[in-house]
């Protein structure tokens, strides 16, 4: 049977803890010989190419890259006609889209013969979300991710695809999760990762306050106000999210010890500071490091290799 990785959701704890394992444990450079990778961007993104190509390469695949302007989903070529193309002549198609539809539409269209990992949706961002986990379990227990358990964790600002696959991953961990958002752009219940529908677990917590989320965490997370498609409300955006901006005093009411996560690009002096940014507490350029070690966990998954 063909694996797919398109959330966190849809996995299983064992699956979670093998892809977790093979992103950090020794590999072989002839997973992937002679076999390519279809890199498909309706999004641009430099960690997400950069992080896709090398993993694929260093697991001794070929990557070919493909833009929105050659591809054109649903404009130039229909979705299904796409994957059946990608289905005669790759294994592995990775795909940065912006409706998360396109997973289950190509899954049907080529009955499952092409395995699919999704690099970003409207709905999730599972890639980012194993590597935090990563990063998050690497600082704090060792890179043992089951060590994370009772870990407090505040998501800030703008709740997107990226807070709720996190969220989801974290859950499954025994995390607990608080996330402080306004009106508008806080959690809802909806779509195929959602995070009320993890069981069991740590607890899930939302807040209109950055302030009360942020207390005696030991982890503080942040994403862009302006995600892609919605830069015409970006004066709104900066006014309604002024008071989540995760600057020093926001962190002062963290734990001692709270480390910073931001998943890139930032907007420095919007949603972040440059001192939270640059200073001791920042993780996000290891973040940039296990974005490659994640896709090479999900792409040894995929060709079903055991730690």
């Amino acid at each position: 049977m063909t694996r797919h990785f398109t959330t966190i959701n849809e996995l299983s704890s064992s699956d979670l803890r093998e892809i977790y394992g093979l992103a950090t444990s020794a590999f072989d450079d002839e997973t992937l010989k002679g076999q390519g990778v279809a890199l498909v961007f309706e999004r641009p993104s430099l960690r997400t190419r950069a992080s896709s190509s090398t993993a694929v390469h260093e697991l001794g695949g070929f990557a070919t890259f493909f833009s929105d302007e050659e591809i054109g989903l649903d404009r130039r070529e229909s979705v299904e006609d796409v994957g059946r193309t990608l289905a005669e002549m790759y294994a592995i198609a990775a795909l940065r889209v912006r409706d998360h539809a396109v997973f289950s539409r190509m899954r049907e269209a080529t009955a499952d013969r092409l395995a699919l990992i999704n690099l970003l949706s409207d709905e999730a961002h599972p890639t980012q979300a194993v590597a935090d986990v990563l990063t998050i379990a690497e600082h704090f227990a060792r890179g043992d991710v089951e060590g994370l358990k009772g870990l407090e964790v505040a998501y800030v600002g703008d709740a997107t695809n990226v807070t709720r696959s996190l969220a989801v991953a974290l859950l499954r961990l025994g995390v607990n999760v608080t996330v402080g958002a306004p009106a508008g752009y806080q959690l809802v219940d909806s779509g195929d990762e959602d995070p009320s529908k993890v069981e069991g677990g740590g607890t899930l917590c939302l807040t209109n306050i950055a302030e009360e989320a942020v207390k005696g965490v030991d982890v503080i997370y942040t994403d862009s106000w302006i995600s892609m498609g919605f830069e015409d409300q970006a004066h709104r955006r900066r006014d309604d999210l002024a008071t989540f901006r995760v600057d020093e005093p926001l962190m002062a009411l963290a734990n001692a010890d709270a480390v910073v996560l931001h998943c890139l690009p930032a907007h420095r002096g919007e949603e972040i500071t440059d001192g939270v940014l640059d200073g001791p507490s920042s993780l996000a350029w290891r973040q940039v490091y296990h974005r490659r070690s994640a896709m090479r966990g999900v792409l040894r998954w995929i060709k079903e290799e055991r730690t």
